[in-house]
């Protein structure tokens, strides 16, 4: 039999598959990247055991759980266990802390189904301060270097072409402007910081000391950057990317009009997709309706309101170029200018997008 284990650079860096068997809440709240939720008890049944652990104590709360889990419910859920460990044989299973719940997990296992599967010592909470603590020694430990740049100029393809990058926006599945929500939502703040501290590991584990990042705000869509992170990431220098006005408004109709649409129709299907495509656009012109003024919002609402109905009647996508133009030169750029004006004295190096990524691939760590 495989011991339990500790282990858990080794169980990060490998993908090693894990199930989980905390309550469904308790795994929403947060998880880890591609781990399974077979939880010992549901919701309300945890919620019983938990008030009579607290009323009449573990013994009490342990027979509770025995009786809430009986009979056929036990059986499906051991059968369930059973399967995914059947199909991991190098795998293992958590709960919260690593104690009462994986070691009846194991019992039920071994006497019910004879396999004999090992689970985390210190569980999900044990991990998460593990993944806690990568971060926060990624900080204390490597060097940082910021990619800034006007709206549209392909921040996030730079990133794409580098070993050392750490994708932010990728991690949140969220573009990090008002624009930038996906078809798919975020993933939770705690199942965020768990990717990105793996991310990191995995990275460190190659012997990368430094890392490459997009300058964000602190939230990405509604995901927060880790505070150490984004306090290191204040004082980083900044290499500022560049590209010419109809360059970066090809690419935000690609990303922002064509991409989006098809991520829409591949998710809800062609019938529904094109108006959750249509009305996710229109919600993010709104969200910034404040900023924009109200003479001006109407304007480009009325643009883009046109520039749909021309793409769900033809296909053609052209229009888009209108309010998409106006966006950048009367609202994004402004901005920009202001945080670049800013921030100059960090610029260490401005460029194409060519450029940028050359110099990013030789600076050496500082």
């Amino acid at each position: 039999m495989r011991d339990n284990s500790a282990h858990f650079r080794d169980i990060f860096l490998h993908d090693t598959p894990m199930m989980d068997v905390r309550a469904p809440v308790e795994f929403a709240k947060g998880a880890f990247p591609g781990v399974i939720n077979l939880p010992l008890m549901n919701d309300i049944e945890r919620q019983k055991v938990g008030t009579s652990y607290k009323q009449d104590g573990q013994q009490a709360a342990i027979e509770l759980g025995h009786k809430l889990v009986t009979g056929e419910l036990k059986q499906a859920r051991i059968e369930a266990w059973a399967a995914f460990a059947n199909a991991h044989p190098q795998g293992f299973l958590y709960c919260f802390r690593g104690g009462l719940r994986s070691q009846i997990t194991q019992q039920w296992l071994k006497s019910e189904a004879g396999i004999q599967y090992p689970r985390i010592i210190g569980g999900y909470k044990a991990m998460r301060n593990f993944l806690i603590g990568v971060t926060e020694q990624a900080v204390a430990e490597c060097d940082f270097v910021l990619i800034g740049g006007l709206t549209g100029t392909g921040k996030t393809e730079v990133l794409q072409q580098l070993d050392n990058a750490l994708d932010l926006e990728g991690h949140a599945n969220h573009r990090g402007s008002s624009f930038g929500k996906h078809a798919t939502p975020q993933p939770g703040q705690i199942d965020f910081e768990n990717q990105l501290s793996i991310d990191i590991l995995k990275k460190r584990a190659k012997h990368l000391h430094q890392f490459v990042i997009e300058d964000e705000g602190r939230i990405v869509g509604s995901r927060a950057v880790p505070l150490e992170l984004y306090r290191t990431m204040q004082d980083a220098p900044l290499v500022w990317l560049e590209d010419s006005f109809e360059g970066r408004v090809e690419r935000i109709l690609k990303d922002y009009v064509i991409d989006l649409c098809a991520e829409f129709i591949a998710v809800q299907g062609v019938e529904t997709g094109y108006a959750g495509y249509a009305d996710r656009l229109k919600q993010s012109l709104s969200s910034i309706v404040r900023r924009l003024g109200g003479e001006r919002y109407q304007r480009l609402a009325a643009i883009m309101d046109s520039a749909l109905e021309e793409q769900e009647r033809s296909g053609d996508v052209d229009q888009h170029r209108a309010w998409i133009s106006a966006m950048l030169s009367e609202y994004y750029d402004p901005m920009y200018v202001h945080q670049r004006d800013s921030k100059n004295a960090r610029i260490e190096f401005a460029g194409d997008q060519a450029a940028v990524v050359e110099y990013l691939k030789q600076r050496p760590a500082r």
